[in-house]
């Protein structure tokens, strides 16, 4: 092979042909490099050999024998070909079988010496070995008699050649480069990289191979931080609109409120006044259980905002909400003469007293008449252009992209020459570990507000047996008949092939003919167009539909006092966090709010999740237990994200690597803030930043 290196296609390997480059590439896997960085997700130890005669039922081991004889033959009940081998040790003899393999009396022969690697078991009275790893002996294998890595697959992808192909491409750890400090390595005792690469293929043992898993982990997390801290020291480069603080119109709004603020609210709204007062941009997440009173905390950092002559400008994930908070703004400052419009790609609407058109309403925004301007994404999307908005709040979307930040500051007119950006406020009722918070937004300045609003009462919630849900529905007749609402959620829109899990569709026909004729019932799920959602968004808020059965599409700020009750179907399918989000759709009036949970299959896991949800005192809590049973990927659609990317091996749960890779990271910083001592930690920077644009 001629010199060849990491970023070769793996079509330079011989005996690869493009199917199998095809394949690969499914798998993300185009380079050799790509290839080298592929990590198993699991291994099967097969490196215990024991003699045939202690071989025991059930458990995985590996025998080394002589194959005496080997043949195929027909099943006459599945037509499907057997494969059956007698091997020999000089402890005894097994029965070996293989199924839908005819191809393997080419490749095994008798006389042959092989290692078969699997579980023994005893079928129809004989002891055998059932469709076990098989290679012929040789003093180092791949498939047998070790630590066998397992990788993630695609269809006519198999382990075999994955890892035949790995073998291959190992030579070219050589070539890969060690990026991290010396320092770095003997202080945190890590493993040397290309040493890790190795043994997380072809471990030699299971102490070795955790510490390659921990030294991969690390440098994952490390270019976490790193980026973080880039990303941070970026922001504190640009410039933004020094906010001053209106102090006495600020007190005389907040008095004219119909309730009183928390002192949970009032810390983040002073902590996000003191921000804006800043010539640089606010980066702030601010984090609320469902309930707790973001939306005000919002209002008081728009009205500082308008009163200093800047525009605001908030985005939400959907449209109903998007209106929501149109609403909402439009009630807290009808005593302010601002002019505030909601923009949406099906919907144009204003505060102003006269109608306008939707050419107009541009002008007027761009000119700066309109002060408040709220919508979903489209937002950036269409020909909309600002004058000098001096604050972005994002509702919901966990993070606003680097990507849509740089298409926002496109939009403004009225920009300083020079890095500017606007102050951004990012709001989530999902509730993030503060620990998981810190790691995945550790260049976002975080406020919490830890306490609810007086005079809630707490949403009664039951798990449901099968056998009480006549009872459930008798119940919610009952609270129809007293003027409440219901909401029914589904985990699916139309029935799948996953037996037995209920869906939005068949439900609603279900529920309108057998269960509930004679009450008015809703369905919305994401498949119906926006005009469609509205409309019956608008006639449950109207009390014209009295159940709305659902997916989860009604899981993020949707707004019905009067619905008092919450089924929720299938409950298994759905992350703590998101259940907590549901339940938290009910509960918002005087009135006694409950929550009926609903279980398809039932485990001690599942059991166990939910009775956490009964006795969490708060989102927070929860949200921790979530972490901890199901991981981060399931809590608030991280994986959706895209976040987790990065990620291909540490998980947000290695706390204490984290801290490891943020030790490491101030200390980098702290020997050299410009990092010319370490070029290759620039290098990486550099790679990042590639990916990172702010102007």
């Amino acid at each position: 092979m001629k010199e060849e290196n990491l970023n070769s296609p793996l079509s330079v390997f011989k005996r690869v042909g493009p199917t199998i480059v095809k394949r690969f590439r499914k798998l993300g896997v185009k380079t050799i490099k790509d290839l080298l960085f592929y990590y198993p997700f699991r291994y099967d130890d097969f490196s215990k050999i024991v003699p045939i005669s202690q071989l025991k039922a059930g458990e995985t081991a590996t025998i080394k024998g002589q194959i005496i004889l080997i043949a195929n033959r027909r099943s006459p009940v599945k037509k499907m070909i057997i494969t059956e081998a007698i091997v020999s040790d000089q402890s005894g003899s097994i029965k070996v079988v293989w199924f839908n393999q005819p191809f393997l009396t080419k490749i095994l022969k008798p006389g042959m010496k092989v290692y078969l690697a699997g579980q023994a078991d005893y079928y129809l009275g004989t002891f055998q070995l059932t469709n076990p790893s098989y290679e012929k002996f040789k003093p180092k294998t791949l498939h047998t008699a070790r630590l066998v890595p397992v990788y993630p697959s695609t269809e006519n992808l198999t382990q075999k050649q994955i890892r035949w192909l790995i073998k291959l491409a190992l030579p070219f750890v050589r070539k890969i480069e060690e990026w991290l400090p010396k320092e770095i390595i003997k202080n945190f005792n890590l493993l040397p990289l290309k040493q890790s690469i190795l043994q997380i293929h072809f471990p030699k043992n299971k102490k070795i191979l955790q510490k390659a898993i921990e030294r991969l982990k690390f440098d994952e997390l490390f270019l976490l931080q790193l980026k973080n801290h880039y990303l941070k020291k970026k922001l504190k480069s640009q410039r933004a609109p020094a906010i001053k603080f209106k102090e006495k119109e600020t007190k005389d709004f907040v008095e004219s409120l119909n309730f009183k603020l928390t002192n949970a609210q009032r810390k983040t709204a002073w902590e996000i006044i003191k921000d804006l007062e800043k010539n640089h941009p606010m980066n702030r997440l601010l984090e609320g259980d469902v309930g707790s009173g973001k939306t005000i905390v919002a209002a008081i950092a728009i009205l500082n905002i308008l009163l200093n002559n800047y525009q605001a400008i908030v985005m939400t994930p959907t449209e109903i909400l998007a209106e929501q908070h149109f609403k909402t703004f439009t009630k807290l400052f009808k005593n302010f003469p601002f002019k505030i419009a909601l923009l949406t790609r099906t919907k144009k609407t204003t505060n102003f007293k006269k109608k306008i058109k939707k050419q107009e309403l541009l002008k007027k925004i761009s000119s700066g008449e309109v002060n408040l301007i709220l919508g979903t994404h489209t937002l950036i999307q269409e020909k909309v252009e600002f004058k000098n908005p001096a604050l972005v709040i994002v509702d919901e979307q966990h993070r606003f992209g680097v990507e849509q930040r740089a298409k926002l500051i496109k939009k403004i007119k009225e920009k300083p020459k020079g890095n500017y950006s606007p102050h951004f406020l990012s709001m989530t009722a999902t509730p993030i570990p503060r620990s998981l918070a810190l790691t995945l937004y550790g260049d976002l300045d975080l406020s919490i507000i830890d306490e609810m609003p007086p005079g809630r009462k707490e949403i009664i919630t039951k798990i449901v047996a099968p056998h009480q849900r006549k009872d459930i529905y008798e119940f919610i007749k009952k609270e129809i008949k007293n003027g409440r609402q219901a909401f029914v959620v589904c985990p699916l829109i139309d029935p799948s092939d996953k037996l037995g899990v209920k869906a939005a569709t068949t439900e609603y026909e279900k529920l309108s003919k057998e269960v509930f004729p004679d009450i008015p019932l809703g369905i919305l799920h994401g498949k119906l167009k926006p005009e469609e959602k509205e409309k019956t968004m608008r006639e449950f808020l109207e009390k014209k539909i009295k159940i709305l059965v659902s997916t989860s599409v009604i899981e993020v700020g949707i707004d019905i006092p009067n619905a008092s009750i919450m089924m929720i179907e299938g409950a298994e399918r759905f992350g703590l966090a998101q259940l907590y989000q549901l339940r938290g759709r009910v509960g918002r009036s005087p009135h006694q709010a409950y929550c009926f949970i609903f279980i398809e299959r039932e485990s001690e896991k599942t059991r166990k999740r939910l009775e956490a949800l009964i006795k969490a005192k708060n989102g927070f809590e929860l949200a921790e237990k979530d972490l901890e049973i199901r991981g981060p990927g399931e809590i608030y659609g991280l994986k959706q994200s895209g976040f987790l990317n990065e990620l291909k091996i540490a998980r947000l749960t290695d706390f204490n690597l984290i801290k490891k890779a943020k030790e490491a990271v101030k200390y980098i910083f702290s020997q050299d803030n410009e990092l010319n001592s370490f070029p290759l930690i620039q290098e990486k920077i550099k790679e990042i930043s590639e990916n990172i644009h702010l102007e």
